[in-house]
């Protein structure tokens, strides 16, 4: 079989259904796991992103508020998403 190089862009399972909300887009209130510890990576950026907002950093908080305080931080610092 030949690669013509011509890509639909459907061909990836990996291609986003511009119909489809995406994952990353759900209300941290609605995830499963919402009240497990945050995740390391999340630690880890909320770390900076508290250093650069002169904010204290909570190692307590759960993935849902992690979640939280770190679009409300990034908001604050101009990281992240510009919207």
């Amino acid at each position: 079989m030949a690669n013509t190089g011509a890509n639909t862009g459907n061909d990836s399972p990996k291609s986003a259904d511009a119909g489809t909300p995406s994952n990353t887009e759900k209300d941290p209130s609605d995830w499963t796991t919402g009240d497990e510890p945050m995740t390391g990576a999340q630690a880890s950026y909320l770390k900076t992103l508290s250093e650069e907002a002169n904010e204290e950093f909570d190692d307590s908080l759960s993935k849902a508020d992690a979640s939280r305080r770190i679009d409300e931080l990034q908001k604050k610092t101009g990281r992240g998403k510009q919207s």
